[in-house]
């Protein structure tokens, strides 16, 4: 296998499989090929990074990928940007994100001693994640995006995860599914590359407005997201980011939504931060309260693959709202 690619270990890169067909790879200097002679797709190594997407289905093309990769200027910020940028509070809250990452971690090293954990979306640290950090080694971590970032180790789309059946013994799909095409083909392939009985952890937005711009989907209720990890047994579930935070959130576009001269939009922005920022310390009081169920800016679940499905007829009996 190739030994440019120093973030990830030689077990990692034999289960690497082709993200058109799903054949083996076959590494050959900078060029991972596919051995199914009836696809014969290659796909390069970029500095260290490999980049495995199928075209077909990804809104990124590798040529794409890899002229950013080989143009990267490290992003430098001057420092009068950097003071206001923490001069300036922020807005948003995740209120159990750590809590939800220990519990997730020490469920991992109770089921196995060595427990390989596959990242979806992982070119930026989370909130809570340095609790499973902590824990690497035993934990060995994958981590993927469609793009590069600071902690991109393999450029890939969750729509075709390029990795053999029932591989990880754990996924985080952290604040990702919204900027997915399809959720429910991703967690149908996250499901393929757990192993029997693994483990999911996964955030999404439900009052949220667009961020990432065009690449911007999708928002879930607390029952929807439920629905969409329906063939897992549900460990924990509930709202991550509270209604203050959801309050100021919306407050904010409102705001920007009154002009578009781009002065004038960050002026309101800095305004909207200073007189709502209060509002997501609310969340730690009212976070397990029912109406957080209804108006949450963001929800979690944590589950363990399953060979049952849940039912519409059950999912509805889980309703923890009041409205």
């Amino acid at each position: 296998m190739s030994t440019s690619m120093r973030h990830l270990s030689a077990e990692i890169q034999s289960a690497l499989r082709c993200p058109i067909c799903g054949f083996r790879l076959q590494a050959d200097e900078s060029v991972f090929s596919c051995q199914n002679q009836h696809c014969a797709a290659q796909f390069p190594v970029v500095g260290d990074k490999l980049i495995l997407l199928n075209e077909e289905r990804s809104l990124f093309s590798i040529a794409a990928v890899a002229d950013q990769l080989r143009a990267a200027i490290p992003n430098r910020v001057s420092f009068t940007k950097e003071v206001l940028r923490k001069l300036t509070p922020s807005l948003s809250r995740n209120v159990v994100g750590s809590k939800n990452f220990e519990k997730y971690t020490a469920l991992l090293l109770r089921r196995c001693e060595h427990p390989k954990v596959l990242v979806v979306g992982g070119k930026n640290e989370g909130e809570g994640f340095q609790f499973l950090l902590a824990k690497v080694p035993p934990v060995e971590l994958v981590e993927t995006d469609v793009v590069s970032g600071p902690r991109t180790m393999l450029i890939c789309d969750s729509h075709d995860i390029p990795f053999e059946d029932g591989y990880f013994d754990g996924v985080v799909v952290q604040a990702v599914l919204e900027h997915v095409l399809d959720p429910h083909r991703c967690v149908e392939e996250i499901f393929r590359v757990l192993r029997p009985s693994g483990l999911v952890y996964a955030e999404i937005p439900f009052i949220q407005q667009v961020h990432e711009g065009r690449f911007d989907f999708t928002r879930f209720t607390h029952l929807g997201l439920r629905r969409l990890f329906r063939r897992f047994e549900e460990i924990d579930s509930g709202a991550a980011c509270g209604t203050g935070m959801a309050l100021s959130w919306s407050y904010r576009y409102f705001l920007l939504s009154l002009t578009d001269s781009r002065w004038l939009r960050s002026l309101l922005d800095t305004f909207a931060r200073f007189t709502s920022f209060f509002w997501k310390y609310f969340d730690g009081w009212s976070i397990q309260k029912a109406g957080s169920f209804d108006a949450a800016s963001a929800y979690y679940f944590l589950g363990q693959k399953s060979d049952q499905t849940l039912s519409d007829r059950e999912l509805i009996k889980l309703y923890r709202g009041r409205v």
